[in-house]
């Protein structure tokens, strides 16, 4: 070997590669630990009881929010549970950030006004997500009988105290005579209009199957604001549950989110995984589970939560999902983008080099046994 710029040979030692030349003592260690202490301290808190906070509420319904106020780890997502009263609607509004939604229970009429001017209005079924992008106009007025209530997620931690904008709201803050002539109506209506923000507005009852409902133009697939997640097939479904999942590929409009909603019979696990590239934010509609966190500190953090409570996990923490109950769970999930990219701990030890994983196990090849594939979803993990 030689380095020309020094004028050193292959003749000259390894010592005076390794001590002089480099400057760096790089010989084996003499002493070592066998496995690196962990951290002690409390682990980080990433669940909250969103059903359990306090409710904003006006005439036609209530809405109770969790931000990164409430929870310091949630810096990507903030969430909310809406609960619209029948004939009430949520007056229309707009974001300065990205809203998605999840209709968990009753029915609703959305209606979007994009900035090109191009308006949609479609009804919407439990099951059902909605997209609105942002500074998309939006409102949302229940349909039927039965109350109507969502799930929401928005990309901005702090997008409850910042970036909501109401037509009421709005519209009251400019002197009638002014409006007149804007809208060109009388001051006479103007001056019946709120002196407030409404937020969300009780009136008559719209019939499901009414005049009304039948006023939906829905736009084409790669325009819609709507989504059956509940309608598609699952990506997923075995002995241990089911995943369905809409990406943007199933859901053009949604750029920015991925949405799944997750069913795991009792004792069954979602596998060990984490996902490079979102941070995810879950809802728990039905039953009771335990989520284990490794956090970005190193340590591990676990959360038996149940229906109405809500967990984030930062972009590349691994985690799980354990049915714990005596029933099928029910996880909704949000990430906040909309290419869904996920790796799972038995894909990653089944992929690698045997040699390689009995390294990192500390056995030999010969006892190393060989990995399946990943599931997803394990059954029986609890039992």
């Amino acid at each position: 070997m030689q380095v020309f710029a020094l004028g050193l040979t292959s003749g000259m030692t390894t010592r005076l590669w390794a001590n002089e030349l480099t400057g760096y003592n790089v010989a084996a260690a003499t002493e070592f630990l066998s496995t690196i202490p962990r951290k002690t301290g409390d682990p980080v808190v990433f669940t909250y009881a969103l059903d359990k906070s306090p409710i904003k509420a006006t005439t036609g319904g209530w809405a109770r929010d969790v931000t990164v106020k409430e929870l310091p780890i949630a810096t990507g997502i903030a969430g909310a549970h809406l609960f619209i009263n029948a004939g009430g609607a949520r007056e229309m509004h707009w974001h300065d950030s990205v809203e998605w939604g999840y209709i968990a229970g009753g029915n609703c009429q959305v209606t979007v006004v994009d900035p090109h001017g191009e308006t949609e209005v479609v009804n919407l079924n439990p099951g059902d997500l909605w997209h609105f992008p942002r500074g998309h106009a939006h409102s949302v007025q229940t349909l039927g009988e039965k109350p109507c209530h969502a799930i929401l997620a928005f990309n901005d931690g702090l997008y409850s105290d910042h970036g909501t904008f109401g037509i009421s709201d709005w519209m009251s803050r400019y002197e009638p005579a002014v409006l007149s002539k804007v809208l060109g109506v009388s001051q006479e209506i103007i001056a019946q209009q709120p002196l407030g923000e409404t937020y969300i507005m009780q009136g008559p009852v719209l019939a499901l199957d009414g005049p009304q409902a039948r006023k939906a133009r829905p736009l084409a697939p790669e325009k819609t604001h709507r989504y059956p997640l509940i309608a598609s097939t699952p990506l997923v479904q075995n002995a241990g549950g089911e995943l369905y999942l809409a990406t943007r590929k199933e859901f053009p409009l949604a750029q920015e989110f991925s949405s799944l909603l997750l069913r795991l019979n009792a004792g069954a696990m979602q596998e060990p995984h984490w996902h490079p590239n979102a941070n995810e934010w879950h809802y728990i509609l039905k039953g009771k589970v335990r989520i284990t966190l490794f956090s970005p500190d190193k340590r591990v953090a676990v959360a038996d939560i149940g229906a109405g409570d809500i967990a984030y996990i930062p972009s590349n923490c691994g985690h799980s999902i354990l049915n714990i109950g005596n029933e099928t769970a029910e996880i909704l999930g949000a990430l906040d983008s909309g290419d869904y990219q996920i790796s799972n701990l038995p894909d990653w030890l089944s992929n690698a080099p045997r040699h390689l994983v009995a390294n990192n196990m500390g056995i030999s090849e010969l006892a190393l046994p060989e990995f399946p594939k990943g599931q997803h979803i394990v059954a029986g993990v609890a039992r």
